[in-house]
């Protein structure tokens, strides 16, 4: 790319951030600094779930008026964490319909006395729906389970003698057609069957529907005049990176800003002023997937300094990676060089804490896939936590983002009400995760009902949506559809196929898995001429069960599944396919059915994190890949953890 079409970034920055995006104000990641104080919330709450028949009780005893203990009842519940797991109670395990948090929070003095001084409370997640009170007063409602929304509460917390804020937050876990997921609530009205007023959620997703508030709930501090967004593209010519960024500033329109560049070793690289411009960055170090370069995931940290008339300053430090990603007929290209995704699917999932943010296990996990030799997820089927982006950043693990469309399968789920939604959780996720390098493709849905005919028209409006945010990423959704009927896939521009040979059809026969996947990567390429990954693939395993010949269900018949999809992609990745994601990295678990033994068991890791046969089989191959293609492992012996501390 030329400088002069790098110019051409600038220009388009008004269209880049404001034209696209109908949401009002940034997402920034909350964190301490020079003017920026953070108090989390994590620890007990009080809990309680509105068991009454409407479950509207809570609304109509006004329970956010007064501390939760005085209406009635409460429990302790852990934050963050789904409610699910934490009681004996099957009745909470499977609960639909609001539940209650509170907690008191208590304030420093100058928080409550200084007028000078912003005081926001943010949720990074709370599942589905969720309505704010702060000391009894209404602040903010949100639809969607999985990305932040935050609220000024200032003149609430700054308005009288008091330290403490007590914050109530309502959640309602209940999906209809029209969310996402979508779901559908159905009444068993056969009274010799069921009790009256019986009823249950359905759904078209194999994971179990967590609830609760999953990531931390947070009160942080700017000043009145702060920095409210930054948005971050890059991109290198010959040995030079260039680094264009589009700053929001809000409070004022009196101010001085100064943006500088530092390398790992804290030096300044480049510096510049205003809200706009482009840095550029001599014999720049790139930001490399894992085991791609012999450093990879090289990290600036790009430091924005505000001052206003008034001499108020606000700084922010936003850690960025310089690279490239570019989509061909036939190759995914990172930094202009070909990209393999040898990864995983993932769940947000695990005993007790169910959906719930937890530190041990994201290093757990992060361990375990650079010991399997994998550089790559996709957020299977929902946004993760912004932890876990930033960890991808740091190690260079690359990252398939996709938004919570999973199960939208129903007619009624492609109407307006249903894209409208669809279209501003787009808005948020790639307000949440645009500067990110480890992100490199956009996923708007997994399985679809993408051969009915309102999904042409839905994913064509979808897809445009997404890539007017972003103008630098692919987009993709990922299909189990027949490669002729997909009416979807002629808007994306990577090819993401599900296929489950010799598991959910042709049971137990592994000798038709190689003739069938074969003809998969024909038809699909034939049909459209794009790059595709093996975006799902597997079979279940119970631990401990072997079987020989291999049957359904042992380790052997898991191990037997991937080896014969393994020989294919070992032909096709020489020509279009682009990567393989094996379905899935861990057990995880799903609503009760005869097709689950508590729960999904086609993980290659048991949900606790032990390997399965395949696990040894998968680490294998990718670090046979890793060598092959010219990858700076050492082979399958190799433990690169790296050496860089967790700077966030």
């Amino acid at each position: 790319m030329s400088l002069k079409w790098s110019a051409c970034w600038v220009a388009l920055g008004q269209l880049l951030c404001s034209c696209a995006l109908a949401l009002k104000g940034g997402m920034l990641f909350p964190k301490e600094s020079p003017s920026r104080e953070l108090k989390a919330l994590d620890g007990l709450w009080h809990f309680r779930a509105d068991l009454s028949n409407n479950r509207l009780q809570g609304f109509e005893q006004q329970w956010y008026r007064q501390p939760l203990r005085e209406s009635g009842p409460v429990l302790d519940m852990p934050v963050p964490s789904s409610f699910n797991d934490i009681t004996q109670e099957a009745a909470l395990r499977d609960f639909i319909g609001w539940v209650w948090y509170e907690r008191e929070a208590i304030l420093p003095r100058r928080w409550t006395q200084d007028t000078d001084m912003r005081v926001v409370l943010r949720i990074n997640s709370a599942h589905y729906y969720a309505v704010v009170w702060v000391n009894g007063i209404h602040v903010v409602e949100h639809e969607g389970g999985h990305l932040p929304f935050e609220a000024d509460i200032s003149k609430l917390v700054q308005s009288g003698p008091l330290t403490t804020c007590r914050i109530t937050i309502a959640i309602n876990n209940t999906l209809t057609p029209h969310t996402l997921p979508p779901g559908t609530i159905v009444y068993k009205t056969d009274t010799y069957m069921y009790p009256k007023g019986y009823f249950v959620q359905d759904t078209s997703f194999d994971f179990f529907n967590y609830a609760g508030l999953h990531r931390s709930v947070v009160l942080y501090t700017t000043p009145t005049t702060y920095i409210d967004d930054i948005t971050v593209i890059t991109n290198v010519e010959q040995d030079i990176g260039l680094v264009t960024y589009w700053i929001s500033v809000q409070g004022s329109e009196h101010f001085q800003l100064e943006v500088q560049l530092l390398d790992e070793g804290g030096k300044v690289v480049a510096h510049g002023t205003g809200n706009q411009g482009q840095l550029q960055v001599p014999s720049a170090n790139l930001w490399w997937p894992y085991l791609m370069h012999e450093h990879p995931a090289y990290m600036y940290s790009l430091e924005v300094k505000v001052t206003t008339t008034e001499s108020v300053t606000d700084y922010y430090t936003l850690p960025i990676g310089i690279r490239t990603v570019a989509v061909t007929k036939s190759k995914f290209l990172i930094n202009g060089k070909p990209f393999y995704f040898q990864g995983v699917n993932k769940h947000e999932d695990s005993d007790i804490r169910g959906k719930g943010f937890d530190w041990p296990l994201l290093v757990k996990d992060f361990n375990l896939l650079r010991w399997l030799g994998a550089n790559s997820f996709r957020t299977s089927h929902y946004p993760y936590s912004e932890e876990v982006l930033q960890l991808c950043d740091r190690y260079g693990i690359v990252v398939i983002d996709e938004c919570p469309g999973v199960g939208i399968v129903l007619p009624q789920s492609f109407g307006n009400e249903s894209l409208r939604h669809h279209l501003e959780v787009m808005e948020e996720l790639v307000r949440r995760d645009k500067n990110h390098p480890a992100v490199v493709m956009w996923s708007v849905a997994n399985e679809p009902s993408s051969a009915l005919k309102p999904a042409a028209y839905y994913f064509k409006t979808l897809i445009t949506h997404t890539k007017a945010l972003d103008l630098t990423r692919p987009v993709t959704f990922v299909s189990n559809a027949k490669y002729d009927a997909d009416l979807g896939a002629p808007y994306v521009d990577v090819i993401c196929v599900n296929s489950y040979f010799s598991w959910y059809h042709d049971y137990g026969h592994l000798e038709v898995i190689q003739p069938q996947l074969n003809s998969q990567f024909e038809n699909w390429y034939k049909t459209h001429q794009k790059p595709i990954i093996q975006s799902e693939y597997g079979a279940d395993a119970i631990p401990g069960i072997h079987e020989d010949p291999p049957r359904m269900f042992s380790e052997e018949y898991q191990k037997a599944v991937l080896e014969n999809y393994h020989s294919v992609l070992d032909q096709k990745r020489k020509e279009y396919v682009v990567g393989e994601l094996i379905w899935n990295f861990a057990d995880f678990m799903t609503n009760q059915s005869p097709l689950r033994v508590i729960g999904n068991k086609k993980g290659i890791f048991t949900r606790q994190r032990q390997p399965k046969t395949s696990a040894f089989i998968l680490r294998e191959r990718y670090w046979r890949i890793a060598n092959e293609t010219g990858g700076h492992g050492s082979g399958p012996r190799t433990q690169c953890f790296g050496s860089r501390p967790f700077t966030f």
